[in-house]
């Protein structure tokens, strides 16, 4: 061929001087900290944005529980009992009335022996707002009684229905979720903890304590999960008072949630304290608790902090099920998992299906921490 490529690379000589500098932009990226590019890969996963503001919302619900809930958790309404949900409404005979609901007129239907509750539309109950309702003890301690939203003067509001005594779904609702809630976050507290601990002291020592922690490892995964947790939570004297079936039903769940995690920072450690900088500071002197603390674990503890979140949702499943089998939290204390085993006689939930609702918190909860996860275990990823 005759006619021969055009050359275009510049024959100028080379001026370090004439280079671009980077644009603001660019050096914003190039400088950005691991932890500040996390948060940008996360925020363009937007269904783990929304999860991440949904979990964060309900534990700060879980704070001013009192001020939330319509009534106080032991309120009784012995007249309303099964009563169904009562339907805010905002417009009356063509009129906009603001939010409010029609009270109920209940009978016995001597037929089925079922309660029946019809609407009065002669009359209207408006709710109240930042109102003085139910007396009740700020978590436990200070008296009080301001709520968000109130029942109308000797009226009644019952978002989600009653139960068997009376009492207002909706407020124990709220009131269980500052338990359920807890259990989850307490008990990864402590699996993070033993995982970090014993998964990293197999993963830098090897050897025979690598050995010992994998079979131990291997023996716990090998056992059926439920059956087990069944079987410690039965243990627990009944004669423990509420708090201490609380702790140890934590404990539990910390206890036998541990393995996944300790495998993981394992197979981490296994990797990393080859490298050249954990070699400079083993021969620097540092001691094993310095590398695997400052050296190790700060590589990957995004990864871990991912994990960890995944796992919350099985610790909220975990006591949801003991509790609802009778095996986990007991009454007084009031738990999703405790309202459900209201609704454990077949023939409650065909009449008073609202006894069900308890179901949707814990639903909407663990799919809020699997795409709340799943989005920091992306924006984790350095090869995302």
């Amino acid at each position: 061929m005759s006619d021969r490529l055009t050359h275009f690379v510049s024959q100028a000589p080379f001026d370090p001087h004439t280079v671009e500098e980077m644009t603001p932009e660019q050096e914003r990226y190039y400088m950005a900290s691991q932890w500040r590019m996390m948060w940008w890969r996360f925020k363009r996963h937007k269904l783990a944005v929304v999860a991440g503001l949904v979990v964060l919302l309900s534990y700060l619900s879980i704070l001013v529980t009192e001020v939330l809930a319509p009534y106080e958790l032991h309120t009784r309404n012995t007249d309303f009992i099964f009563a169904p949900p009562q339907v805010v409404h905002f417009i009356h005979d063509g009129d906009f009335k603001g939010p409010f609901v029609y009270p109920f007129i209940a009978r016995l239907n001597m037929a089925t022996l079922k309660r029946e509750y019809s609407e009065d539309r002669s009359e209207i109950q408006p709710l109240r707002f930042f109102c003085s309702g139910d007396p009740y003890e700020f978590w436990g301690v200070i008296p009080g009684s301001f709520h968000l939203i109130c029942p109308a003067q000797g009226g009644t509001f019952f978002l989600m229905g009653t139960d068997r005594l009376g009492r207002d779904m909706a407020s124990r609702l709220l009131y269980g979720a500052r338990i359920s809630l807890t259990v989850g976050l307490f008990g990864i507290i402590m699996s993070f903890m033993l995982g970090i601990t014993i998964g990293g002291a197999a993963g830098y020592y090897g050897g025979w304590v690598d050995k010992v922690v994998q079979r131990v490892i291997e023996v716990l995964r090998s056992l059926p999960e439920l059956p087990l947790w069944m079987a410690l939570s039965a243990a627990l004297p009944v004669t423990w008072s509420p708090i201490l079936i609380y702790f140890g039903i934590t404990i539990i769940l910390g206890l036998l949630d541990w393995p996944g995690l300790a495998r993981a920072v394992r197979s981490k450690l296994l990797a990393l304290r080859e490298e050249d900088y954990c070699t400079a500071a083993r021969l620097m002197g540092a001691s094993p608790g310095r590398i695997i603390g400052r050296h190790l674990l700060p590589n990957f503890m995004s990864h871990l902090i991912a994990s960890a979140t995944l796992s919350v949702p099985s610790m909220i499943l975990g006591e949801t099920a003991l509790s609802f089998l009778g095996l986990g939290l007991r009454p007084p204390i009031t738990s999703w998992g405790v309202l459900l085993a209201e609704a454990q006689n077949i023939e409650a939930v065909a009449l008073y299906p609202w006894l069900l609702t308890p179901m949707l918190p814990v639903v909407i909860i663990v799919l809020g921490f699997n795409f709340f996860g799943d989005g920091l275990r992306d924006a984790a990823d350095p090869y995302a």
